[in-house]
């Protein structure tokens, strides 16, 4: 087996351009819809108001028109000397007001009434009566600081009747329940909208769950091919890949354990045979070379059987089973057991699958004392609830070039070139730890450690 160091760092995630904008489909489409139903509310709120708006100029205008009227035939059918008492009684709406003058208040140096405002108004009607009831003449001005508009009518007698109209600004959010109405509207909206679409996304994340269980178990159950025709097909279809996903890696284990099989009796013939020999040494050779073939096909068996996936999960205790494959290496390896420790809690709890990750520590440990002299584990908690649980495997070896860091998790790999089982290994140890915690959710990575020596990182979930 050869020394491992974590593969190189991965490059940093490209800078999303908004920090707001949602990662997940649910969030997107939601916001999406979110901002589309808050524009339409805003381009049919804005259009309400403007109706509104325009509706309440034509009221204020028509009732300014009528009272206009109203004060002008009071005025002409007055008698002479009664007529500023009768105005003064006169009960006029907001916004207009009407003086009996000897001028008028409209000059020449005033700009004239805006055509519209005449319309709106209805300047016109007081020209449509009998001809004795028509002004004499009509002048119009507008002071635009107030906006004031004025309109001068000229009585028979020669006076002058002054109408000072102040249209009031308009209030298109009349309504005090405006704003409650429209914030439970767009409560109700968003409501519906977040529910619909965790509704009609929740398939895209059923088939990202059977994903991740299929990359850590390759007999994890079959996706329910149900909902709409889109999704049932896609489930189908996931659900065809992992079949033949299986039927692959079956296939390829029946291979190997066939070419085992029939490896094993060739070997054992000739181990036979070389009892017979009569060189001590040439025997002694050959027996090394048949006991380093069959290691190298049970190794072989173990890592493509993956033992890891079919074994079940219980809640074991990481700390004692850490400290038990410590106590192991430190009996296999009574010279380094001084450089054997364990650092971390007494006791932590996890579901695994508890042969298959005591065998993957193992492994580690095993490569650290062959390669550098000493193992050092460290267990740490998660940090957080939904955090991974970290075993870091410390030795004082020479490390691994950084370009190697990730290559050796190769099957059959190995840094150290001899063909030697006892220097060299099999190559299968660090790939079959590897599967074991991804297997569990987890990985394994290297790093060469500053003050000398590799660290094997692992992680598994909390």
């Amino acid at each position: 087996m050869n020394q491992l160091s974590p593969p190189p760092p991965a490059e940093a995630p490209a800078r999303r351009p908004w920090r707001f904008w949602p990662q997940s489909l649910a969030g997107r489409t939601a916001l999406v819809l979110l901002l589309a139903l808050a524009a339409v509310q805003a381009a049919g709120l804005t259009i309400h108001a403007l109706d509104r708006v325009d509706l309440q100029r034509f009221a204020q205008a028509r009732e300014i028109s009528q009272r206009a009227i109203s004060a002008w035939r009071t005025v002409m059918l007055a008698p002479p000397d009664r007529r500023a008492q009768m105005l003064a009684e006169l009960e006029l709406p907001s916004g207009l007001s009407a003086t009996l003058d000897e001028l008028p208040l409209a000059q020449p140096h005033h700009p004239p009434m805006p055509l519209p405002v005449a319309r709106l108004l209805r300047l016109d009607l007081f020209g449509g009566g009998p001809p004795r009831f028509r002004p004499r003449e009509i002048l119009t001005a507008w002071v635009p600081n107030g906006p004031i508009f004025i309109a001068s009518l000229r009585l028979p007698s020669g006076e002058w009747l002054n109408l000072r109209i102040h249209l009031p600004p308009p209030r298109p959010w009349h309504s005090e329940t405006f704003l409650i109405a429209f914030l439970a509207m767009t409560l109700a909206a968003g409501l519906l909208i977040l529910w619909a679409v965790r509704r009609l996304t929740r398939p895209v994340r059923a088939l990202a769950a059977a994903a991740e269980r299929l990359g850590r178990d390759v007999n994890a159950p079959p996706l329910p091919e149900v909902g709409p025709s889109e999704v049932a097909t896609a489930a189908h279809a996931f659900n065809t890949m992992a079949e033949r996903i299986r039927r692959f890696v079956g296939d390829r284990t029946q291979m190997l354990a066939a070419i085992g099989h029939d490896l094993r009796t060739p070997i054992t013939r000739l181990r036979l045979r070389a009892e017979f020999m009569e060189d001590d040494e040439q025997r002694r050779k050959m027996l090394a070379d048949l006991d380093e073939m069959e290691a190298m096909v049970a190794a072989t068996l173990a890592f493509a059987r993956d033992d890891a996936a079919a074994e079940p999960t219980t809640a074991v205790d990481i700390a004692a089973l850490c400290r038990t494959v410590l106590d192991e290496a430190a009996d296999a390896h009574p010279d380094l057991a001084e450089a054997i420790a364990y650092q971390g809690p007494e006791r932590l709890t996890a579901p695994v699958r508890p042969v298959a990750l005591k065998r993957a520590i193992a492994n580690l440990v095993g490569n650290a004392l062959a390669y550098g002299g000493a193992a050092r584990l460290t267990l740490a908690p998660p940090e957080a609830p939904g955090r991974p649980l970290r075993l870091t495997i410390e030795d004082d070896g020479p490390g691994i070039p950084p370009e190697e860091l990730e290559s050796v998790f190769q099957p059959f790999r190995r840094l150290e070139g001899s063909r030697n089982r006892e220097t060299g290994g099999t190559g299968l140890g660090l790939p079959i730890a590897r599967n074991i915690f991804r297997a569990h959710g987890g990985d394994v990575v290297l790093r060469n450690r500053p003050e000398g020596g590799l660290a094997a990182l692992a992680t598994l979930p909390g």
